[in-house]
């Protein structure tokens, strides 16, 4: 689902980086927005990082799109005694790229316009006709995108963007790519080896190693549109992960793609740096929002249609409510589950499934962990009643 807050601010960059080139987020504290939990990656700093760079690149205009499939490059692991590190090299780098970012200055010396490149992230070949998958924040902002595959830079467009997910999908003009193979999130074990591949610090094909460090992790923060993105069943790696590694590849010891690299925690808000605490989207969830922008250019999520804010003590004793945690519903959204459902005005939801809901964020994770056409149980407090009401989940889409 993803809900539209009133008026959110941008808050301050040093907050939180991702980990490629785009904008600069600050997660966020308590909002308005309508319903969306999981178990919130606390402490430190968590950042979305990126690597920014100054550089004059001229651009050249993109070719037409294919949209016909076209077999891919296969490449295949030499029977030798190779580490699973050196195997991942060999048969998943070529499939991850480096995405520099262009923006358009203005030249005082000649009084036109040039196009420099910005920063820098990653992104991984995902179809062998020219789509890449990479993070929305490192195409955000950008006039224009180039890829560099092998040896060769080539001008990408961008396909679709879905800031609430912070995924996004470039197409270049090229055919017989060395597509990634898909791996599964589904059935990771903490412990299990992890390779990541990206562009750390503009350094393309770089690999590091490390394991699965936790799973299930989940965030939240604003994105440069003053959108709030759902980070949800993070992949925690201690795979070092850096500035420029954004949309990169995670893969297992096979060299299947698990993850997107997205987001380091780090000790200081000022620095952008791994502190062996990295986390990926994970590759199924992945996977489905490209899908969804190759086909359509947009994503779908699941929605419930309120408009509300949260409780604290203060407002909770303000307005002499009956609990002093929760979400207050502001409004709903005519024909929308939670209208469907019997939500109104002035409820109090305070239980999303089995678990409690404490603030705006609770709910929007809790939503986006679900799936459309989910039912899901609300813990409602109205007036001096507590009620459970069923609610099938909408889609975002059809709003």
């Amino acid at each position: 689902m993803h809900e539209t807050p009133p008026d959110p601010r941008p808050a301050p960059a040093a907050s939180a980086r991702r980990s490629g080139g785009g904008s600069c987020l600050a997660a966020l504290a308590a909002g308005v927005i309508g319903g969306l939990i999981g178990a919130v990656v606390t402490a430190a700093v968590l950042a979305v990082i990126w690597q920014p760079f100054s550089d004059t690149d001229a651009d050249t205009p993109t070719g037409t799109a294919t949209q016909t499939p076209q077999p891919g490059v296969t490449i295949d692991v030499p029977d030798a005694d190779l580490s699973y590190a050196e195997a991942v090299a060999v048969k998943a780098m070529p499939s991850v790229v480096s995405v520099a970012i262009k923006q358009s200055v203005y030249d005082p010396f000649t009084g036109g316009t040039t196009t420099q490149v910005v920063g820098n992230g990653s992104g991984v070949i995902i179809r062998a006709d020219g789509y890449i998958i990479t993070n929305d924040h490192v195409v955000a902002g950008a006039d224009a995108i180039s890829v560099t595959i092998g040896v060769d830079t080539l001008p990408a467009t961008v396909v679709g963007r879905d800031p609430s997910s912070d995924l996004a999908v470039l197409k270049v003009d090229r055919t017989g790519l060395p597509a990634i193979e898909i791996g599964s999130s589904a059935d990771l074990r903490v412990g299990q080896p992890v390779v990541a591949i990206g562009s750390p610090f503009g350094l393309d094909q770089s690999l590091t190693t490390g394991v699965v460090s936790a799973l299930g992790r989940t965030s939240y923060m604003e994105s440069a549109e003053a959108q709030l993105t759902a980070y949800t069943s993070l992949i925690q790696t201690d795979a070092a992960i850096n500035p420029g590694n954004s949309g990169g590849a995670l893969t297992d010891a096979e060299a299947r793609l698990i993850g997107i690299n997205t987001l380091i925690r780090t000790g200081s808000e000022y620095v952008a740096q791994s502190a062996g605490v990295g986390f990926a989207i994970p590759v199924d969830y992945a996977i489905s929002v490209a899908d969804d922008l190759i086909e359509t250019g947009r994503a779908e999520h699941p929605y419930l249609g309120v408009s509300s804010m949260t409780i604290s003590e203060q407002t909770a004793a303000w307005y002499e409510l009956p609990v002093d945690a929760g979400v207050l519903v502001d409004s709903v959204a005519s024909g929308s589950p939670a209208e469907r459902a019997g939500v109104q005005a002035g409820d109090i939801i305070v239980r999303i499934g089995d678990g409690q809901v404490a603030s705006v964020e609770d709910m929007f994770l809790a939503i986006r962990s679900h799936q459309i056409g989910d039912d899901v149980k609300l813990g409602i407090v109205r007036g001096e009643e507590t009620l459970t009401l069923d609610v099938t989940l909408g889609s975002d889409g059809a709003r």
